[in-house]
């Protein structure tokens, strides 16, 4: 029995990066083998194994092969006469297929190392189409380190595409990946590459259609809008801003994808449309609700924000109250986060500064200092059987922090 360390830890720590999970393939074992060992089996779909100490994962060596369409159609095959290469060749990437052994020595039978070295991402084998994952896969690992798509790969992939397997993709799957994108360093290379390869248009077709909008004619016309929205959250990313924050980033502009061209350049009435296809696109690649949420305030508000310096107190008050400001704080600072990114989004915008941030934080500053409970107390006290209790009651704590947001800004 032999076990080598494999995949992204072997990766990382040949790119000098930190180390995180550690996974090892097991050469010459069964799996009575590895129980006599204290071993715990925890693998659904093959072999795998949890360290009795570490608790890391050890998996048996195995093959596969391709049964039906989609990332799940593969039948597994692991055998102590499995070899550590033909464990390696059934991986995506040949940076991802390269191992170590316990004295220390890389085994590296596809030259990954060179890939490294070069900036390429490169299929392994052939099988690289068998799995549609590894589209979104390889267009993720382009966002984390900057690499390139080795002409060949994006050829396969591009057949893929063609082929329909990446129809096949499951919704789960494609947020899961996407979400792991847009927390990458880059989230923008991994739309561009999903674009490249005609994936996008078929994965996120709202988004694919924005490339080629024009922006209006106020927001810098020299770039369209979908280059506009991969320089957002790109800024999102620079900020290290949360998955939240940077889906909104990505779905803010949708509505302009949709626009008819006899609107163009003004895209007049597009937030309403980036809700109605947000709305759609979250449901259909299921989309956690607070990543869903933060999404359509960012669509409907954020020409409001931008617009923070010419709005009334009472317009604020109002915008405060339908982004649920009060009950959640936190996400109204991602929501004015989100807004400030499609503001520096633009070609030498990015070190601008945004007043409307700190306008509508003071404005929210004050807002809160107003005192909810108290007033409804009074109004209860003294009109105790009106049947208007609850209309009072808002109108007097609406009026109040109006009050409040005028005396702060004006």
């Amino acid at each position: 029995m032999k076990i080598y360390r494999v995949g992204g830890s072997v990766r990382d720590e040949l790119l000098g990066l930190p180390v995180k999970d550690r996974d090892y393939v097991v050469v010459g074992a069964t799996p009575e083998d590895m129980v006599r060992l204290n071993y715990r089996p925890v693998g659904k779909d093959f072999p795998v194994f949890l360290h009795p100490q570490s608790h890391e994962e050890y998996a048996l060596a195995r093959t596969e092969r391709k049964t039906s369409r989609g990332y799940k159609g593969f039948e597994i095959f692991a055998s102590p006469q499995v070899t550590l290469e033909e464990d390696l060749k059934r991986r995506d990437l040949t940076i991802n297929a390269i191992a170590k052994d316990e004295s220390g020595q890389i085994i590296d039978p596809f030259d990954g190392t060179s890939d490294l070295k070069a900036g390429i991402l490169r299929h392994v084998s052939s099988a690289f189409s068998e799995d549609p994952v590894r589209i979104l896969r390889a267009a993720r690992f382009a966002a984390r380190f900057n690499f390139q798509i080795a002409p060949e790969t994006l050829i396969l992939m591009q057949t893929m595409v063609h082929n329909g397997e990446v129809d096949a993709l499951v919704a789960e799957r494609v947020w899961q990946e996407l979400a792991r994108g847009l927390m990458e360093n880059a989230p923008s290379k991994m739309f561009l590459t999903l674009r490249s390869c005609g994936a996008l248009v078929r994965i996120l077709p709202e988004v694919d259609t924005l490339f080629g909008v024009p922006q209006p004619e106020h927001a810098h016309p020299e770039i369209d809008t979908g280059i506009h929205v991969m320089l957002v959250i790109d800024y999102a990313a620079k900020q290290n801003y949360s998955l939240p924050v940077r889906f909104a980033a990505l779905m803010h502009d949708l509505g302009k994808g949709a626009t008819p061209r006899e609107l163009w350049p003004r895209h007049i009435g597009h937030e309403a449309r980036s809700i109605g296809l947000t709305e759609k696109l979250c449901e259909r690649i299921r989309v956690p609700k607070d990543c869903r949420d933060l999404a359509l305030l960012v669509a409907r508000y954020h020409g409001d924000v931008h617009r923070a310096g010419e709005l009334k107190a009472s317009t604020i008050a109002d915008m405060l109250q339908a982004v649920d400001a009060y009950r959640k704080p936190q996400r109204f600072e991602e929501f004015l986060q989100a807004c400030a990114c499609d503001f520096h989004g633009r070609p030498g915008y990015e070190t601008k500064s945004y007043p409307q941030l700190l306008r509508l934080q003071q404005a929210f500053t004050a807002a809160q200092s107003v005192d909810a409970g108290a007033i409804a107390t009074v109004l209860r006290e003294k009109n105790p059987d009106s049947k208007k209790l609850f209309n009072l009651i808002h109108d007097k704590i609406r009026a109040a922090r109006i009050a409040q947001i005028e005396s702060a800004l004006f």
